[in-house]
């Protein structure tokens, strides 16, 4: 902390004597997160920073920013900056640029590519939002199944600094079609009379561009790969997809889905960057829903009060069901989005998971019964507060307890499929809104275990 505290201090002498090349000389000695972090620490001189930079290390800067950063930024830099800096980004990254920014800013943008890179990012922007055509890169190295390793190495040479990575080399056939991938440490080994084809283990493993993004992170999870070739229905090769990408939309995805399950609606920018207009306006709606829903226990509420007015220890005692049926149901529920999100669980799996959340439900609906007994039969022990017939009260909060977390156990874990079915995001099952739901269903359980066993009696 001490030592960013000077780099602060020296920077803003720097800034305020107008020594420029001080400033230029420090900034590209630094690592592109140290920066960053300058750019954190020091907002009102971001877009000098970035003018400052050398072209390659402002890009790399520049990139690793998030989107209201680079906008903020952007509106800074000159003319002849923003025409430099989006000619010198990735494609992949000036996609993701791009694709937030309004459409007559991008138009105006685009113009200032060169006829190639204009191409290119046309070519990109063209698919669909959140798809993998949006994440690829169109650098990458191509090699041919006769060619020999002598050859691959000299192509390396000559094209390797315009690719996104050589990590992995990509065998096509004459009409651009992906054969096979080749890692790099294949070629490095081999003898340099071998040919391409000979190394082809046909194990490719490829992404379609009209895939959605989800779906590549799960790729990428699963099969341990530094990048990807994309290819079209035909399987002509578009691109490639490197996993820094990657973790960026995870990352993306993660915070979504978290955001989701808190009972909110995604936030499109930084917490401390978003109003507080915005703010009430992503939290207000699913308040308003949840609201609503509550008016719904406050109904069952006055249709049993009659009732329950006769035995008010009974009242006392809906805290305790309520809070055991939401309680599992949002334990059900986060543990289902969360398998979905990493591809644990598919839709077909509904089936398996519904067994396994009856049997568990079960045996947590039985656990918390027989608590739920041991505590009524506490009070009355102790406190005599339940009368002679306390044994049933008993029995009624148990069989309560065991079929509202049974209930909520089922509700929270079948949510998430049926909104996943219906093509709705199955995190928006969240939380609170599971939690919700189970409240009213788990008092008319608790209702009418009451009624049917205290009726005559006690009620």
């Amino acid at each position: 902390m001490e030592e960013l505290e000077m780099q602060v201090e020296l920077i803003e002498g720097w800034v305020e004597q107008g020594d420029i090349t001080a400033l230029q000389d420090y900034l590209n000695e630094q690592n592109i997160s140290d920066v960053e972090e300058l750019i954190d620490e020091l907002p009102e001189h971001a877009a000098l920073f970035i003018e400052t930079l050398n072209i390659n290390r402002a890009v790399h800067v520049f990139g690793i920013l998030d989107f209201p950063t680079q906008e903020r930024i952007f509106k800074k830099l000159s003319a002849g900056k923003v025409r430099e800096l989006i000619n010198e980004m990735p494609p992949d990254d000036r996609t993701s640029f791009f694709s937030e920014l309004k459409g007559d800013v991008v138009k105006h943008l685009i113009i200032m590519l060169s006829p190639e890179e204009r191409k290119e990012a046309l070519s990109l922007l063209g698919y669909p939002e959140d798809s993998v055509g949006r994440l690829m890169t169109p650098d990458y190295i191509t090699v041919k199944a006769h060619w020999n390793i002598t050859r691959i190495l000299d192509h390396i040479r000559r094209y390797g600094n315009a690719s996104e990575t050589i990590d992995v080399l990509y065998v096509i056939d004459a009409d651009g079609k992906l054969v096979d991938d080749i890692r790099i440490r294949d070629i490095l080994i081999a003898d340099p009379n071998t040919e391409v084809g000979d190394l082809i283990d046909s194990r490719l493993i490829s992404l379609n561009a009209n895939d959605p993004q989800e779906e590549a992170v799960n790729v990428f999870r699963m099969n341990n790969r530094v990048a990807l070739p994309v290819v079209d229905e035909q399987g002509i090769m578009l691109g490639i997809i490197t996993i820094d990408d990657i973790l960026w939309v995870a990352n993306e995805e993660y915070t979504e889905d978290i955001q989701r399950i808190g009972g909110t609606e995604a936030l499109d920018e930084p917490y401390l960057d978003v109003s507080v207009f915005h703010l009430v306006k992503k939290r207000g709606g699913w308040l308003i829903v949840l609201f609503l829903g509550q008016l719904f226990t406050a109904s069952v509420i006055e249709h049993f009060e009659g009732q329950m007015s006769k035995a008010i220890f009974l009242m006392a005692l809906m805290p305790l069901i309520m809070s055991s049926g939401g309680n599992s149901g949002s334990q059900a529920s986060t543990l289902i989005i969360q398998a979905m999100a990493l591809g644990e669980v598919t839709l077909a799996d509904w089936w398996r998971v519904m067994r396994r959340e009856i049997s568990s439900g079960l045996f947590l609906g039985l656990i918390l019964g027989v608590l739920g007994f041991i505590r009524i039969a506490s009070w009355e022990l102790f406190l005599d507060a339940y009368g002679e017939y306390w044994a049933l009260v008993g029995v009624v909060v148990s069989l309560s307890l065991v079929g509202v977390v049974l209930w909520g156990s089922l509700t929270g874990s079948m949510l998430p499929f049926l909104l996943r079915r219906l093509g709705a995001d199955p995190a928006s099952s969240s939380a609170p809104f599971v939690s919700t739901l189970v409240d009213v269903t788990g008092l008319l359980i608790y209702f009418t275990i009451a009624t049917l066993i205290l009726g005559g009696i006690l009620l």
